[in-house]
C-alpha cells in the first residue's frame, strides 16, 4: 500500500449532508484522494475510509458534530488506487442556508510525523 504524503500547503475541504453524503469537495481533496469531483459528489464520505481506522473514532466524530460541536482528530484515509494518506481533520457543523439543513464542513491539513505516530498508537487501543 502506497502512502501519499500531503504537501505542506495541501488543504482538503469537503461538505456532507447529515447522512455523510458528499455535497462538495475541493481540488486538493480530489487530487489527494485520486477522484474526480463527479465521482465523489453524491457518494458517502466513507468512500475514502481506510479499514485501519477504528469505528470508535467515527462514532466520536458523529456524536460530536451532531451535538453542534466541532470535532478534531487524525484520520487515515484511503485513496482510489488503494493507497492511503493521513490528515488532521476539523469538522464543523453548519447550517447550509441554500439547502436549509444542517451540513458538515471538513477541513484537513498535513499532520506531522509525530502526530501520525501518536495517532497510530492511540488507534491500536480503540476499535
Amino acid at each position: 500500500m502506497k502512502e501519499y504524503v500531503l504537501k505542506n500547503n495541501d488543504f482538503l475541504v469537503s461538505q456532507t449532508d447529515s447522512k455523510g453524503i458528499i455535497l462538495f469537495a475541493n481540488d486538493d481533496f480530489c487530487n489527494v484522494a485520486g477522484y474526480k469531483l463527479e465521482e465523489l459528489v453524491g457518494k458517502p464520505h466513507n468512500i475514502v475510509r481506510h479499514p485501519d481506522m477504528p469505528k470508535a473514532a467515527f462514532k466520536s466524530l458523529w456524536e460530536t458534530v451532531k451535538s453542534d460541536k466541532i470535532w478534531t482528530g487524525y484520520v487515515k484515509n484511503r485513496t482510489k488506487d488503494g493507497g492511503y494518506y493521513w490528515v488532521y481533520a476539523t469538522v464543523y457543523p453548519i447550517f447550509d442556508e441554500v439547502r436549509k439543513e444542517k451540513t458538515y464542513l471538513s477541513c484537513r491539513r498535513k499532520p506531522s510525523k509525530k502526530e501520525i505516530e501518536e495517532a497510530i498508537e492511540l488507534y491500536k487501543t480503540l476499535r
